[in-house]
């Protein structure tokens, strides 16, 4: 689903977003309350200047509209692999704009992702990851890592890494194993608009991920380690 098909499905007509390169950026009416939208487009590549251009919005929103809600459409192929931005130091640009929504959530203001065509690597990371909550279209495609990649990392053989994604969703790719581990909270179908105003009514502050990863059988350790780091 392209981001103008996705912008009428949530608000109909009542937006004013715009398209500047792979920016989206605006606001929306729904259900007689303004929404800070902003987001990316065409498997934008994040680089210094897109990641402080979404902060820029989620900043201008802190500061100006106390409050307002956010929503962030995530559609990145990851963090852009140029020489320029890993000298300016990419890593911090993004880890910036992370801080950006954790700020916004620390002031009240509820976040809601919504995965509605790609979602890699860091561009996802420290965006729609950040939000109170996560959710994607079921044609949506997710994953951080691509099994050649982890393979190089883990050191483990890519055929046996095959092997595992065919039953553990933390080696494989794809919607329905994020929703497994309970980073994606949900797949909207149907009617967005009213899944839209659902999230943003069950939105909570706290990170109920690892726990929900355990309860869906996804990750059912993480819950676990995390309280005994906590408790130790």
């Amino acid at each position: 689903m392209n981001w103008e098909t996705l912008l009428s499905a949530l608000f109909g007509s009542a937006h004013n977003v715009q398209c500047d390169g792979d920016l989206l950026h605006g606001s929306a009416q729904l259900n007689g309350q303004t929404i800070t939208v902003v987001g990316t487009t065409h498997h934008a590549a994040i680089g210094v200047e897109l990641a402080l251009a979404q902060a820029r919005v989620v900043l201008d929103t802190v500061r100006d509209f106390p409050g307002r809600a956010i929503v962030l459409l995530v559609d990145t192929q990851g963090q852009r692999l140029r020489h320029r931005d890993e000298l300016l130091g990419i890593n911090r640009y993004m880890a910036h704009m992370g801080c950006c929504i954790a700020l916004a959530r620390q002031h009240g203001h509820r976040v809601i992702g919504l995965v509605y065509d790609q979602a890699l690597s860091g561009g996802f990371i420290t965006s729609g990851l950040m939000a109170d909550a996560c959710y994607a279209l079921p044609e949506a495609e997710i994953r951080v890592m691509r099994l050649p990649a982890m393979a190089r990392v883990t050191k483990l053989d890519e055929q046996r890494l095959a092997e595992l994604s065919k039953s553990n969703p933390v080696f494989a790719p794809g919607v329905e194993n994020y929703v497994t581990m309970g980073g994606i909270e949900a797949l909207w179908r149907g009617d967005l608009q009213a899944c839209l105003v659902d999230a943003l009514q069950q939105a909570t502050t706290q990170d109920t991920r690892a726990a929900e990863g355990a309860a869906r059988g996804g990750r059912t350790l993480a819950a676990q380690v995390a309280m005994r780091v906590v408790n130790a």
